[in-house]
């Protein structure tokens, strides 16, 4: 319902002015993609001014496909520091999927000059400002749901290049996650470049 998504918007706003209200710069932070058993961890750092707060700015997980893509654009406009952060299939199957998205943090953080770090879930960055950890904070912050919707977004075009390269395993459908057309087309074609072997190893 509208009158929720207002209210829930207006929550995020308002647990971000506590922060917005002590610092210049107050950044968020989120991922997309640790779960697919394909593609890169894709990382966001994002800060937004305290006004205009852009409408339907929320979990990206509750918006459509097409509602993202067009928030993603408001947010792009709107932004004072917006940083995208990787890790490769190679690189999380080197180190772990927690260590590579940290990496992958670290990288979207790089140029922000944040004066504080709200960030989903994830903790001991060592960035050069202050961190807060937020369980679930795509849905308590503004500034991290801005995030959730950059990385998201970011992921989900790769993913839909990646299908180009390879039709095969229908990326575009299903973003590398495991679903039964995924791991019927691993089963049937063998692993390609852009999957993470520590995913896939015990459907092969």
């Amino acid at each position: 319902m509208k009158t929720d998504r207002i209210e829930r918007q207006a929550a995020m706003a308002a647990h971000d002015r506590v922060y917005w209200d002590a610092c210049e710069r107050v950044a968020g932070m989120d991922e997309a993609g640790r779960g697919p058993l394909a593609g890169d961890v894709v990382t966001a750092c994002v800060i937004m001014p305290p006004s205009p707060i852009v409408e339907w700015v929320d979990d990206s997980k509750k918006l459509s496909a097409v509602r993202r893509e067009k928030v993603f654009e408001e947010i792009m406009k709107t932004a004072i520091y917006v940083g995208v952060g990787r890790a490769s299939a190679q690189e999380i199957d080197e180190i772990n999927i927690l260590q590579a998205t940290m990496n992958a943090m670290r990288r979207a953080a790089q140029d922000a000059k944040a004066n504080i770090y709200l960030v989903d879930a994830v903790k001991n960055l060592g960035l050069d400002a202050p961190e807060v950890p937020l369980i679930h904070g795509d849905a308590l912050s503004y500034s991290i749901a801005a995030a959730s919707i950059v990385a998201k977004v970011t992921r989900d075009r790769e993913m839909i290049a990646l299908d180009a390269q390879y039709p095969q395993y229908g990326f575009a459908r299903h973003k590398g996650y495991g679903t039964a057309e995924h791991i019927a087309a691993i089963r049937e074609y063998g692993p390609c470049p852009a999957h993470r072997m520590t995913f896939i190893g015990k459907f092969l």
